[in-house]
């Protein structure tokens, strides 16, 4: 089993963070049409309901952007993943079709607010996952975006380096359709566990729904 461990510099910059962990076995598919009916659902009662200002105001939103601020890190220009789908369906803008796994938990990132990692837990190294902060110069490929400036970032390493961050996800460890084994990471910046928890078993419920989950777990780490 993956332990977490969470370095000071990150600690001292969010002592408040808790952060919850699910691992599942899952059967992953391009595309399920009964989830995407969900989400264009999800979608349509977002827009009714806030605009691109209002989601700002969101805690889970607003601790991450406080977080970066925190860090040296400028949240508008690399916005939180959450804080980005809210804004895409708000300004009206198809959300991206990428595969059952990865599409669920857009849904619940959208739902909660938080930002979530989404990875194939086979292709993560070693037996520990530390979460600190990115370095100058630190090499990392960000999923769709190609090199990514991640000095001053909350990022998550592994044996090999860091795979995760709450702007983007790493090419190395991203969810495809030959996934099988799960692990998504919800980052609770703003200290609430009670909503991150919510957030974790929402994924889960999705992963039994849409993606056949199985031996599902959720470990919380702060």
């Amino acid at each position: 089993m993956i332990h977490f461990i969470i370095e000071k510099e990150f600690k001292e910059a969010c002592p408040h963070f808790r952060g919850v962990a699910i691992f599942a076995d899952i059967t992953n598919s391009l595309l399920s049409k009964p989830l995407w009916e969900e989400i264009n659902l999800t979608t349509h009662n977002l827009r009714q309901e806030y605009t691109t200002e209002d989601i700002k105001l969101l805690n889970p939103i607003k601790a991450t952007r406080a977080l970066y601020r925190t860090l040296g890190k400028d949240p508008s220009r690399y916005r939180p993943s959450a804080e980005a789908l809210l804004r895409r369906i708000l300004q009206s803008k198809a959300l991206y079709q990428i595969n059952t796994a990865a599409d669920l938990i857009n849904l619940a990132s959208m739902e909660h607010g938080y930002s979530i990692g989404g990875f194939d837990l086979d292709k993560i190294q070693g037996d520990c996952i530390s979460l600190g902060v990115g370095k100058k110069e630190e090499l990392y490929e960000g999923i769709g975006r190609g090199a990514l400036n991640i000095e001053n970032m909350p990022v998550y390493r592994d044996a090999v380096g860091g795979f995760g961050t709450p702007t983007s996800d790493h090419e190395r460890t991203k969810l495809n359709i030959s996934t099988k084994n799960l692990l998504a990471i919800v980052n609770g910046h703003d200290g609430n566990l009670g909503n991150t928890t919510a957030c974790a078993k929402r994924i889960v419920e999705l992963s039994q729904k849409y993606c056949h989950c199985q031996n599902c777990k959720i470990i919380t780490f702060e």
